[in-house]
């Protein structure tokens, strides 16, 4: 006859994780991660802070191409980064139906030098974060995994990335 041994996190010498981040790019794959963020913190009873991180590298190379914005306009165009990414973590936080305060933060800079910096300033235990993330398909496929890698060999802490999950053949309507 086996034993089983049933363990709670809670009970041990205090919760394994505090402190959970949930840095968002706002892709399909980063949600996920926040879908995941919030069960691991409801779990472990942590704070939990979700951040988004506005690129300036890819914002300035965008603007010396000429893609975005004039370079007299570079100080509004920020202005409305922030504020869109504002809104979307708004709209994230109230689309999930959860019991907990959630922090929102908006950085600007290198995503993982910004992610790493925050998660050891304010002591995160754990951060969640997407596999990976991009804007299309196939800036998807270019940039796998750049930011999740960087923030997995420079955060300092446990993390743990999110794959999108795979569509079941009920989760596929026709």
């Amino acid at each position: 006859m086996g034993i089983v041994l049933a363990v709670c996190f809670r009970c041990m010498a205090g919760p394994l994780f505090k402190k959970v981040l949930v840095p968002v790019d706002f892709s399909t794959c980063s949600l996920e991660a926040f879908r995941v963020g919030v069960q691991l913190s409801d779990a472990f009873d942590a704070e939990l802070t979700v951040m988004h991180v506005i690129d300036v590298n890819t914002v300035d190379a965008f603007n010396r191409l000429g893609l975005l914005a004039v370079p007299s306009d570079a100080t509004a165009q920020r202005k409305r980064l922030r504020h869109h990414a504002r809104l979307k973590a708004r709209e994230l936080l109230t689309s999930q139906a959860h019991g907990q305060s959630i922090r929102r933060i908006v950085a600007e800079g290198t995503p993982f030098v910004e992610i790493g910096r925050f998660a050891r300033a304010e002591g995160i235990d754990l951060i969640v974060l997407g596999s990976y993330g991009g804007r299309s398909d196939s800036m998807e496929k270019i940039f796998f995994g750049a930011t999740a890698d960087k923030v997995v060999r420079t955060a300092g802490c446990a993390v743990l990335t999110v794959p999108l999950r795979q569509r079941t053949r009920k989760d596929i309507v026709l």
